[in-house]
């Protein structure tokens, strides 16, 4: 394929050694931040051979940066280290909290624990929640020395309080923090299929939204597999990207233009030749979105 490739995939352990064996011309590979804390080990020693061929794109879990408990300074050297160590070509974290604190048992008023739960939960869309948001981001950004992307997330429940429209949110917080948007289409379509019931009208939703956002913010695109149980379409990452998601991202290309992509597998993984199609197949609409600009340009 000629020009330069825009989709990359997620790098997991199953996949390390037929990777590494004959590397495929990919622009990046992405891999879980927090997999890779400790000092040293076989998991770091993989990454750091996979950083011979391909560029890194750091993607955590933990930062918890909707927490209004602040973020968790331990994780935060951690992730510093590792980026320091790598010099990922990006990073990114969710736009969500996991992290509160809980008053200490006992007499007197012994100090609060922190409390971590096992799930990426969904912040309100307040004028509050943007400026906690934005706190966090701007000091991840101060001790990394760079910007980051944050991801807009799949979520199954909303607050009360909510008033600000999640685009109207995102544009609030780039603008702030000069940090970039981590365009996940995958929970765009999720979000929108449930709160829809119906793909024609859950992919217009999902268009909508993405014709709201500041174009020049959007630093990488997700793409993924979810799974339809009938009652609810969760976000799994377990199989092949969906027609409404293609669907979705091509109208994010067409608006955005090509943009560091990246095919997300991570539960029930396939061999590694059916995830790298799933990358071709996103490479393709790219090139296809290029030959018509082309075309479109000639007089």
């Amino acid at each position: 394929m000629n020009g330069p490739m825009h989709v990359g995939i997620g790098l997991r352990h199953p996949h390390h050694a037929v990777l590494l064996a004959d590397p495929p011309p990919l622009p990046f590979v992405e891999v879980h931040s927090e997999n890779f804390f400790g000092e040293g080990g076989a998991a770091l020693a993989v990454l750091m051979q996979a950083r011979q061929h391909w560029d890194i794109s750091l993607h955590g879990v933990g930062l918890s940066l909707g927490s209004a408990a602040g973020l968790d300074p331990w994780h935060l050297d951690r992730l510093a280290a590792l980026v320091q160590r790598v010099e990922p070509v990006r990073v990114s974290d969710h736009a969500c909290f996991a992290r509160a604190f809980r008053q200490a048992a006992g007499g007197g008023r012994p100090a609060p624990l922190p409390v971590h739960a096992s799930d990426l939960l969904p912040v309100a869309f307040t004028e509050a929640s943007l400026q906690i948001m934005a706190a966090n981001v701007q000091q991840v950004q101060d001790r990394l020395r760079r910007p980051i992307l944050v991801e807009n997330l799949s979520a199954y429940l909303h607050w009360a309080d909510d008033s600000l429209a999640e685009p109207d949110f995102f544009n609030g917080l780039t603008r702030q923090t000069g940090c970039g948007l981590l365009l996940d289409v995958n929970n765009l379509v999720v979000n929108a299929l449930n709160a829809h019931h119906d793909a024609a009208a859950a992919v217009a939703a999902a268009c909508m939204w993405i014709d709201r956002i500041n174009s020049a913010s959007v630093g990488e695109i997700h793409l993924a597999g979810y799974h339809d149980t009938g009652d609810i379409v969760i976000d799994d990452h377990g199989s092949r990207v969906h027609a409404p998601v293609w669907q979705v991202y091509q109208h994010a290309l067409q608006r955005l233009g090509p943009r560091p992509t990246l095919v997300e597998w991570d539960t029930d993984l396939p061999d590694v030749h059916v995830l790298l199609a799933e990358a071709a197949a996103a490479e393709t609409l790219v090139a296809q979105l290029s030959v018509q600009a082309c075309a479109q340009a000639r007089p």
